[in-house]
């Protein structure tokens, strides 16, 4: 019985890292399950498990995954009611954003780090495209950023062709399982491909007519940097579900919000129009973001499909 390590799943087929750097290939043996969850994914890029070669010694059979210390997911459709595991045992979460080409949505980046949240995985932002913003896209970047810094989270303004900002991400992610996720056509390839040269992978343009990138990357693959650690990329995401949360549990995973319900007069307030309600005293005072409020309540009252 062998360890290692799942670098890459394909849903029916993981390649494993193991002992000093060797990779093989390995299918499922019999049904694995998430006990909280209906998972499209029953292994996920991050996994430790346990495998044995087959007879051949050219590939193996995964036998059990070993526990995990986190994972972080989606749903797999707007239909489905199962989920997908994006990926397990990441140390960080890195969601790449741009202002235009295409446009990234404050909903959309929200929904991202409420997810984050929820799994206990510390979230940064990055800012790509810099070199390509006039006042306009830099007043909406700085806008932005505040916001995020605001609440707590770091965030990396950057940009990849023009290589700017780069030594700080590298810093941030040395020696760590770093998740990279966003839509398509933010950089996300380009990125890794500048961080380790050795991957050369493909990229894609983005569409005149949407604005949007193409999806290039196919499945979660973990790849191993030059400076240390690995980074996770992840298929660019038109939306972002969420999954299983409680309606009166949300508020939890913004931690603004959360910090001002403390002084809600009810403890059971959902900040919507409840008398002493503190946060929205701190929405309309300016200390919480409009943006951020509205996007609450979408999530709340389950609106804004596209971004699910």
């Amino acid at each position: 019985m062998e360890q290692g390590l799942v670098i890459k799943s394909t849903g029916s087929r993981y390649r494993i890292l193991y002992g000093s750097g060797s990779i093989t290939e390995c299918t499922i043996k019999g049904k694995f399950r998430v006990k909280e969850h209906r998972t499209t994914n029953p292994v996920a890029v991050g996994d430790n498990v346990l495998f044995e070669f087959e007879k051949s010694g050219n590939s193996g059979i995964i036998t059990e995954v070993l526990d995990r210390k986190n994972y972080i997911l989606r749903k797999s459709s707007n239909l489905s009611k199962e989920a997908q595991i994006i990926a397990a045992n990441i140390d960080q979460v890195f969601l790449m954003i741009t202002i235009i080409l295409p446009e990234t949505p404050v909903e959309f980046i929200d929904r991202f780090l409420m997810t984050a949240e929820a799994y206990r995985v510390p979230a940064c932002i990055i800012v790509n495209k810099t070199d390509l913003y006039g006042k306009t896209e830099l007043e909406r970047q700085d806008q932005i950023v505040s916001i995020y810094r605001n609440i707590g989270y770091k965030c990396y303004k950057i940009s990849v062709t023009g290589n700017k900002g780069l030594d700080r991400l590298k810093d941030k992610m040395r020696d760590k399982i770093s998740l990279i996720a966003g839509n398509s056509g933010v950089g996300k390839t380009t990125l890794l491909n500048t961080l380790n040269p050795s991957l050369n992978l493909k990229t894609g343009e983005i569409s005149d007519y949407h604005k949007q990138g193409k999806h290039i990357t196919t499945f979660p693959e973990m790849h191993k940097m030059p400076f240390g650690g690995f980074i996770i990329d992840t298929p660019g995401m038109r939306g972002f579900g969420v999954v299983d949360m409680q309606r009166n549990e949300i508020y939890h995973f913004f931690p603004e919000i959360f910090r001002a319900s403390k002084n809600c007069r009810f403890h059971n307030c959902l900040h919507l129009d409840e008398p002493g309600c503190a946060v929205r005293e701190a929405v309309e005072g300016g200390s919480i973001d409009q943006l951020r409020y509205r996007s609450y309540i979408n999530i709340l009252e389950d609106k804004n499909s596209k971004y699910r």
